[in-house]
């Protein structure tokens, strides 16, 4: 049999039990916040119908979806003549879930009389996009979502802003929440005449940060907006002051828009809201925040780290009727995802996780024989028994292999049992952190430990 290379695919990455410690310090922190506001786990499969998937992304999210090849002998009947799109269509009925929003609607929709609205869930799993991998941008990666989902009450927004303050407050990173409503975009598009262009006029402006205004405006003029369009947008890019100056002027500029002046209006509730929570993050009105995502009506949410240029590091937003596409009219949801790998990236960049978590094995046990190890397993048995995790070196190896074992597991205490020890009935302990030993009765260890 040939010898193969071993690699991974673009855009994925394999994790060390360093990392996955680290990951799962994430996972447990947000996990702990999401469960303390009474949101529920749930998990849906991977692998989606095409037609659950398509069509809600916009399209360019359409083109980003990891689709799979139908099993078995599919491509027998197949006329490979067909333009590309009908070409797809008969040989790819699934694909990889690009999101966890749509997926948790069609879940919604398919147990709709299981569930008690309104519907608090989180879901915490990896999805797939057909992306250029780059920094801090992955083609499989894992999103932290929490949802709401029926109900069209403000509270959820301004809980969502809370929920977010407190993860990132207990994970130390010093956030910016960025907030707007596609109402308000609504309302600008009204006023250049594009009311039908509003997805592509969003799609643009959500570049804005990454190819600057001439590009974004060039987007425009590409996706059939006129000059003359873009030329009244053109107070969504000038807008500046505080939040309350940026209503105002915002009051003014939709005296005749209605719509409009109602995102301002859910805005302006959704801060006060937020006040009464207790959200102590910084809160923007940034009417430039757009979210490409064409399912979003409502608030839309951008979560930027403060300290570390990396782009956001959660985002989410108001859906009123994302259930409808799969029969389930007027039921209104809003949720936000937290990106586990940008949030890694700032920890690490930061030194932000606790040392204390460098290592889940508090202790390891020498091994300098046969007898000795015997007299050591009554106490390594004890200490799993009181939930310390701890582990015996497997062969009466060198010592200094084993402490270089120990070393290399970052484990914090070394348990050492000679014949001085057995004759005596104790054992050594070594912390490895500061190098001192100290002999301790059995008894005495696990209390030791759990310091």
């Amino acid at each position: 049999m040939a010898v193969v290379k071993p690699s991974i695919a673009k855009g994925t990455r394999d994790f060390t039990p360093r990392e996955m410690i680290r990951r799962n310090y994430i996972f447990n922190t947000i996990r702990s916040v999401f469960e303390k506001y009474a949101y529920l786990p749930i998990e849906t499969p991977s692998v989606e119908n095409l037609s659950t998937l398509m069509g809600k992304y916009g399209e360019e999210g359409d083109r980003l979806i990891f689709k799979i090849l139908n099993s078995g002998d599919f491509m027998q009947n197949v006329d490979l003549s067909l333009p590309e799109n009908q070409l797809a269509s008969k040989i790819c009925e699934k694909g990889l879930r690009y999101d966890l929003t749509v997926p948790f609607a069609r879940f919604v929709v398919m147990r709709q009389n299981d569930l008690a609205f309104p519907f608090k869930r989180y879901q915490m799993q990896p999805v797939w996009r057909a992306d250029r991998p780059q920094k801090g941008r992955y083609r499989e990666f894992y999103q932290c979502d929490v949802d709401v989902i029926g109900s069209n009450s403000l509270l959820y927004e301004a809980e969502l802003m809370k929920i977010t303050d407190e993860v990132f407050e207990k994970l130390g990173i010093n956030v910016d929440i960025k907030v707007n409503n596609r109402k308000i975009l609504t309302g600008f598009a009204i006023l250049a005449g594009a009311e039908d262009k509003v997805a592509d006029i969003c799609t643009a402006i959500d570049k804005l940060d990454k190819i600057g205004k001439e590009n974004v405006i060039k987007e425009l003029q590409d996706r059939g907006i006129s000059s003359e369009a873009i030329e009244k947008l053109s107070p969504i890019f000038d807008l500046t002051g505080d939040n309350d100056t940026k209503m105002r002027r915002l009051r003014t500029i939709f005296a005749d828009v209605p719509q409009g002046v109602q995102g301002v209006e859910e805005v302006e509730r959704t801060l006060v809201l937020a006040k009464m929570y207790g959200v102590k993050a910084n809160i923007e009105l940034d009417v430039l925040l757009a979210r490409g995502l064409n399912y979003y009506t409502g608030a839309i949410f951008e979560v930027c780290a403060c300290d570390v240029s990396i782009g956001s590091i959660s985002g989410g937003g108001r859906y009123d009727d994302l259930t409808g596409v799969f029969g389930l009219k007027n039921m209104s949801g809003v949720g936000i995802s937290y990106g586990a790998e940008r949030i890694y990236d700032v920890m690490s960049e930061l030194d932000l996780f606790p040392p204390e978590i460098a290592s889940p094995v508090k202790a390891i046990f020498l091994n300098f024989g046969e007898k000795e190890m015997e007299y050591t397993m009554p106490l390594l048995l004890k200490l799993r028994e009181n939930n310390i995790a701890s582990e015996i070196y497997p062969d009466p190896a060198k010592i200094g292999k084993q402490m270089n074992y120990a070393n290399a597991k970052a484990i914090p205490y070394v348990i050492m049992a000679g014949e001085e020890e057995m004759k005596t009935g104790v054992f050594t302990v070594k912390n490895m952190k500061t190098g001192e030993q100290q002999q301790c009765l059995s008894d005495e260890i696990a209390d030791l430990l759990k310091i």
